[in-house]
C-alpha cells in the first residue's frame, strides 16, 4: 500500500515528475481539489443508496480522471525532451544550427 501511495503522491515517483515544478503544482492542486470534493460528496450521502451510488460513480470517474492526467503528463515530458534536431530533413542535409556547432 505504501508503494501505491508513493507512486500517486511522491513528486519524485509519480508520473509528474518530469514536468516543471509550477505545472506539477498546479495540477496536484487541481487533482487534490477534485479528491476532495468526491470524498466529502461521497461521505455526507452515506445514508441514501442512490447519493452512494453517485458516490461510487464519482469515485471511479475520479480514477479516470487521475490517471488521464498522468498519462498525458507522461506522453508531454516524452515530447517535450525532443527537439527539431530529432526530426531529420527527408535528403539528409545538416541543419543550419548543426553546421555551426551550435
Amino acid at each position: 500500500m505504501n508503494g501505491i501511495y508513493a507512486m500517486v503522491m511522491d513528486p519524485k515517483r509519480n508520473p509528474l515528475s518530469t514536468l516543471r515544478p509550477q505545472h506539477k503544482f498546479q495540477l496536484m492542486v487541481y487533482l487534490s481539489s477534485m479528491w476532495t470534493a468526491i470524498f466529502c460528496a461521497t461521505i455526507g450521502s452515506w445514508m441514501y443508496y442512490g447519493e452512494l451510488m453517485v458516490g461510487h460513480l464519482l469515485f471511479a470517474a475520479g480514477i479516470l480522471i487521475t490517471a488521464a492526467v498522468f498519462s498525458n503528463a507522461n506522453k508531454a515530458s516524452a515530447a517535450a525532451t525532443r527537439t527539431y534536431r530529432d526530426f531529420a530533413r527527408s535528403d539528409r542535409t545538416p541543419r543550419y544550427d548543426d553546421v555551426w556547432g551550435a
